[in-house]
């Protein structure tokens, strides 16, 4: 039998998706020490090739190459521009962020990037894994665990005096603006599709189940534990109602060709609804759940919100197995 010859569109998204798990394997090493510039470049390469492939899935093979010099192929910059047109999209300007810091002299990259451009690093991979399956139907967690999709990142305070203090004057001027305007950046947008803010929240419990890491009050001014206490925007950190909870899952369903089954006698399409939502927040007890869930009291009427983490839990459940997910939950819930 003969092999099948790859297409260019294929080539170049199989060298994409190369490219792709090399910059995770190369920023999740601990040991690496250029593995900001190591990752920017790759990651850059991975968007270049799979945009490259979609141009030519999208508009034929002529559309990679510039018309006045057609020996040459676009570049990234130009693909983006031609696949993304709005320039105030967030993908985008995420994209434009990363391919400057690629565009940085190696010698003016510190350590001290990777607490910057961490949020834009995470919302980059996922928007390459999203794009990867809305534009080829290629799902990259076949060839990368889901896991790996998180950054693992070393995170410390960046203070201007000890910047200052650490390297030459150009070096950490550059160092302190791109901290300034990551930072104003991601502040102002507030898109996941931008930045993915990394954070640890502090909650002051008396339920210590519920903590993941503990303090104790003293006497001992050296050894006491500050309280700060700073007002929570709960609708920011758990934004989606249960309708649009609903929306996502079947955009999910639907995006990934799952063959989600309703067992219901009465159902006329296999469309996820509430009753399947309340099936899982009742078998995982979800509302009580701080992890995915908040609880807030309008007019004294008990109301939930929930966080993306909650979604993905419930994709990832139907994923596993789309078929009989809801009657095994139905089925199971009385023996709970």
């Amino acid at each position: 039998m003969i092999p099948q010859i790859e297409t260019l569109e294929q080539k170049l998204l199989s060298k994409s998706k190369e490219a792709f798990i090399v910059a995770i394997e190369l920023y999740n090493k601990p040991t690496i020490k250029y593995r900001v510039e190591g990752f920017s470049f790759f990651i850059c390469n991975a968007w270049e090739l799979m945009l490259k492939a979609y141009l030519i899935k999208t508009k034929g093979p002529q559309s990679i190459y510039y018309k006045d010099k057609p020996e040459r192929t676009l570049s990234l910059d130009v693909c983006i521009r031609k696949v993304f047109t709005n320039n105030k999209d967030p993908l985008r300007v995420n994209l434009e962020r990363i391919i400057e810091l690629r565009n940085t002299s190696t010698h003016f990259i510190t350590e001290e990037y990777e607490q910057i451009y961490v949020p834009l690093f995470q919302a980059c991979v996922i928007n390459f894994s999203n794009k990867l399956l809305d534009f080829f139907d290629t799902d990259i967690t076949e060839d990368l665990n889901s896991n790996f999709l998180t950054l693992s990142v070393k995170l410390s305070a960046i203070t201007e005096s000890e910047i200052q203090a650490r390297y030459p004057k150009e070096i950490a001027d550059k160092l302190l603006k791109a901290c300034e305007q990551i930072t104003h950046s991601i502040d102002s947008t507030s898109n996941p599709t931008y930045a993915i803010p990394v954070r640890h929240d502090w909650y002051l419990t008396k339920k210590q189940k519920e903590a993941t890491l503990a303090f104790t009050f003293t006497k001992d001014a050296d050894k006491a534990a500050t309280i700060i206490k700073e007002p929570k925007d709960m609708h920011k950190i758990y934004p989606f109602s249960m309708k649009e909870c609903l929306r996502q899952i079947n955009q999910y369903i639907k995006r990934n060709n799952l063959p989600f089954v309703n067992p219901s006698q009465s159902a006329r399409n296999n469309d996820f609804n509430k009753y399947h939502f309340n099936l899982f927040v009742n078998f995982y007890d979800i509302k009580s759940n701080p992890e995915y869930c908040y609880e807030y009291s309008p007019n004294n009427l008990p109301m939930f919100s929930y966080n993306q983490k909650f979604i993905d839990f419930i994709c990832e459940l139907i994923k596993k197995d789309p078929e009989h997910i809801i009657q095994n939950l139905k089925e199971n819930i009385p023996k709970k």
